[in-house]
């Protein structure tokens, strides 16, 4: 780059070129085994005499440092800390040291440190325009920095904590429902339909959930029928414990005792422990259907018990609230009350229900145990641009990961994808957490146990997620698709595919009510091969009416694939699922 030069001897300034010009052809160029510096010899201007013995430099008409500085290839913040000049001005005549190579190396690494270490006057940023009197913020980019870092920080309390409000949303739309205590159980007697909004909830097995209120009622007994699957997670939805077929009982049932934090108490014998670092968990159970409606809902009535153990010789009758065909709220916003919510949340909880890192994160917004939460105008603005931001973060997540381990396929061009990241329900590997793959999951799931992660052949359940079409393109409910199983799908059980809305994660409201197409749909055709082909599309293409599943123009979807009881063909890859391709 030719630089121009100032008529006098000051070096050009503005421009904050110099140095990075000089510090890119650092000392590489010095004489190897020699003292002196290497003087490239006169070239525009800096034609000055250079005294190899004394390794000095005298200014001549015309020089300035930028001129000095590439001739001798040495950086022009070097030249001024050697010379101790306090500015860029020289004259005719000054004698300045050009030093040895050692004494050039030392003051070129100071320099470097200087620079790097140093701001430009004006500096365009992510938060705006950024300006500066020598290192010193002037105007207001002070405002800006802040607003910048209390928006950056509240989208990081966001991403960090949706397991958290999500769980609580679940929750608190079965209180308003009535299920409202830890013995109000909210059972799912008709299945779940898509009339109740449960980020992807299955049609096809019966749910069954309950809170715990451990700093009310202390140590309480949860006791659980025969042939149950389900677990216990805290309030940030953190893995507790595992209950029946997975669980210590081994689907024979049992009496679970859940602890409070802290808990010093005695503990009687007879119970399988759980102990959470929450007072308020969520109870998932979630129980076969396969002889039948009313056995799975006897089951749980004549065997699920929840009661305080201050109350086990005489505990109040545990109650069963019917959920099936309710409409209500169970998704958690991404407005200013997201961090309403999670404040709720650190106020019922012990103080260290969470670290002293992720603590100091909510109360640098604002979210501090024991003292209330009062955001002004200016932070109520940027919480909520912040939750806007986590929004698409979750988003962004689910349709552009950009972690390993979440397409199923990977040595393909397969869309379809995981909801663990490597199979990892605690997000956490090498001693680091997957902050990623924590966002993926809590954004588009709800409860988590290492069982759903675990696939041993012909038991339990696994899932592939589709979110994209064969083209790589969202799903337009406008269009007609296909999903080609083939034959000999690869189940002990079941296989079902279900499809949600990509706005609220739960399954798409149509004149479907249970928006679920499989192997036990009735009127599904299988092909003579033993293959099956799914259509997705506002109406049924001909003669396809029992393997089809309504979309709807304006809107997009995506589906899950459930396999219960999945074979070592399903395990080990071996066979696939067609990709889902847009029709003609």
């Amino acid at each position: 780059m030719q630089l121009k030069k100032a008529p006098s001897l000051k070096t050009p300034f503005n421009t904050g070129l110099e140095t990075v010009v000089s510090v890119l052809t650092l000392t590489s160029c010095l004489v190897i085994g020699s003292a002196q510096a290497a003087d490239k010899g006169p070239r525009h201007h800096a034609q000055g005499q250079y005294d190899t013995v004394t390794a000095t430099y005298v200014v001549v008409e015309g020089d300035d440092l930028i001129a000095i500085s590439e001739r001798f290839e040495i950086p022009v913040e070097a030249l001024k800390a050697q010379n101790k000049l306090p500015s860029n001005e020289i004259k005719v005549g000054d004698k300045l040291a050009i030093g040895d190579a050692d004494t050039q190396t030392d003051s070129t690494r100071e320099a470097m440190k200087t620079k790097e270490a140093s701001i430009p006057d004006k500096v365009q940023t992510a938060a705006g325009e950024l300006k500066f009197f020598d290192g010193v913020p002037i105007g207001n980019t002070n405002d800006l920095v802040y607003d910048y870092l209390d928006r950056s920080r509240a989208l990081g309390v966001y991403l960090d904590n949706v397991g958290a409000v999500s769980i609580y949303s679940v929750l608190l739309g079965m209180a308003q429902q009535g299920a409202d205590a830890p013995n109000k159980i909210a059972i799912w007697e008709q299945l779940m339909d898509s009339r109740t909004p449960v980020i992807t909830s299955n049609t096809s097995t019966m749910y069954a959930y309950a809170p715990t209120d451990l700093a009310n009622d202390g140590p309480t007994v949860i006791a659980i029928p025969p042939g149950m699957l389900g677990f216990l997670d805290d309030a940030w939805q953190r893995f507790v414990g595992n209950m029946g077929v997975t669980g210590p009982d081994k689907g024979r049932g049992g009496k679970y005792l859940v602890l409070p934090p802290g808990y010093q108490g005695e503990v009687p014998d007879g119970y399988f422990l759980l102990k959470p670092k929450t007072n308020k968990n969520f109870l998932f159970l979630r129980g076969s259907i396969k002889d039948g409606l009313e056995a799975a809902v006897e089951n749980f009535k004549s065997g699920l018990r929840v009661y305080p153990l201050k109350d086990a010789a005489n505990p109040a009758p545990t109650q069963f609230i019917n959920m099936s065909g309710r409409s209500f709220s169970t998704i958690f916003p991404s407005t200013l009350e997201y961090f309403e919510i999670l404040n709720t949340i650190v106020q019922e909880e012990p103080i260290d229900a969470v670290g002293p890192e992720v603590r100091g994160y909510m109360a640098s917004i604002g979210i501090v145990k024991g003292k209330p939460f009062n955001p002004d105008a200016r932070m109520k603005k940027l919480l909520t641009e912040a939750a806007t931001l986590g929004n698409a973060a979750g988003r962004s997540i689910t349709y552009d990961p950009r972690i390993s381990g979440v397409k199923i396929y990977p040595d393909s061009n397969s869309n379809w994808m995981m909801g663990f990241a490597n199979k990892n329900t605690s997000f956490e590997a090498d001693g680091s957490m997957n902050l990623d793959a924590r966002v993926l999951f809590y954004y588009n799931a709800g409860g988590v146990t290492p069982a759903m992660a675990v696939t041993h052949p012909g038991a339990g359940s696994d899932y592939a997620l589709g979110m994209l079409d064969s083209n790589n393109q969202p799903f337009d409910g406008s269009k007609t698709y296909k999903l080609h199983l083939p034959p000999n799908v690869p189940v002990n059980n079941f296989w079902a595919v279900t499809l949600y809305d990509t706005q609220t994660r739960t399954q798409l409201q149509t004149s479907q009510l249970f928006p679920t197409v499989g192997s036990e749909t009735k009127g599904m055709e299988q092909n003579a091969d033993g293959s099956y082909d799914v259509y997705f599309a506002p109406e049924a293409p001909a003669g396809k009416e029992g393997n089809w599943l309504q979309t709807l123009p304006g809107k997009s979807w995506f589906t899950i694939l459930r396999m219960y009881g999945p074979l070592e063909p399903w395990i080990n890859k071996t066979w696939r699922p067609g990709e889902i391709e847009p029709q003609p």
